[in-house]
């Protein structure tokens, strides 16, 4: 077992590389691989293609690399949490507040010129802990008890409230131009993405993780049922509370650089348990390898589609995950006739 384990986790960091270097040598301009693999190991001369893969494309994919690792492990911890396999780090309502943060900075104009690249992100973050704080409060029920059903209401009425502040904001500004902008909170992309961009997303993901990875017996736990995990000595609801709270600060770190890429926590997660299972210490870094690469694929597909246009990486990941999300009700509904 613990030779597949491994053959994964290699097998998933190569799968990793690939995509990193497709990746950086497809789009409008093609750079040959060997050429690629020159450039990063600093073997090339100064060149226009050198900028293109250092400044333009290697932020791209570290940033989607991260993004999709964070999202895929997010979603994972939160199907645990709620016992639901449709949970998704979007559930929460964290990325309707990031994005409405994002959209007033843009439509109100707060900062302007560079001072916009500051702004933007920190407002989506601060947007993010107000959704996190709101559902927090909604989803405790008598005595601060937190169940798996009260957090996703709670989620899914805060992001329904949300995304029609968002809608009122856009509607309502005079700016015809803040649409495009919009589109790229509400959508998800990775197309700004920027060297000094990737530090908060990646610092948060590694701590996020390797804390994740601490509670990973108690993530088991929760597996057992509400009632198996409070015998066997858990206190579910200070613990769903705290992970609640750790799962919703990594995602709006994630929302605040990547806007709301939908499905990856969703898809990748139950991919990942296929080929390794359900224990969280071998689940979380093979979900994390796999989001990375499933994010990566996305957002090459989605520049080079419909090159040169730049198609949101979030429209591609709604399209494979919209018809994942609906096998899996129809697999839940088979599985209840069986059991009837």
């Amino acid at each position: 077992m613990r030779r597949g384990y491994l053959l994964v986790i290699v097998s998933l960091t190569a799968a990793l590389a690939v995509a990193a270097v497709a990746g950086l040598a497809l789009g409008p301009v093609r750079i040959a691989p060997a050429e690629v693999v020159r450039i990063l190991t600093g073997g090339a001369e100064p060149s226009p293609l050198r900028t293109i893969v250092l400044d333009v494309r290697l932020p791209r994919v570290l940033l989607g690399a991260v993004i999709g690792a964070g999202l895929a492990v997010i979603g994972t911890v939160l199907q645990a949490l709620v016992r639901n396999p449709l949970a998704d780090p979007f559930l929460l309502g964290v990325s309707s507040g990031a994005s409405a943060g994002a959209v007033a900075v843009i439509v109100l104009g707060i900062g302007a010129g560079a001072a916009m690249s500051v702004t933007i992100p920190a407002a989506a973050f601060a947007g993010a802990m107000a959704s996190l704080a709101l559902v927090y409060v909604l989803a405790r029920g008598r005595g601060g008890a937190m169940t798996g059903a009260r957090l996703v209401l709670a989620g899914v009425a805060v992001a329904y409230i949300l995304s029609a502040l968002t809608s009122l904001l856009l509607v309502t500004s005079a700016d015809a131009n803040h649409i495009q902008e919009v589109l790229y909170w509400t959508l998800g992309g990775l197309g700004s993405a920027r060297w000094d961009m990737l530090a908060l997303p990646a610092a948060a993901l590694l701590a996020g993780t390797l804390l994740l990875l601490a509670l990973a017996r108690p993530l088991d736990l929760l597996l057992a049922g509400e009632e198996g995990a409070t015998v066997l000595g858990l206190d579910t609801g200070r613990f769903r509370a705290a992970v609640f709270v750790l799962t919703s600060l990594l995602t709006g770190a994630a929302v605040a650089y990547s806007g709301a890429i939908g499905f990856v926590g969703l898809m990748v997660p139950h991919a990942a348990r296929m080929i390794v299972g359900a224990s969280h210490r071998r689940l979380l870094p093979v979900a994390a390898l796999g989001g990375a690469v499933f994010l990566v694929a996305a957002d090459l597909a989605a520049r080079t589609a419909a090159a040169p246009q730049d198609i949101p990486v979030g429209v591609l990941t709604a399209l494979t995950g919209g018809p994942f999300f609906l096998w899996l009700l129809h697999r839940g509904r088979s599985a209840e006739g069986v059991a009837a």
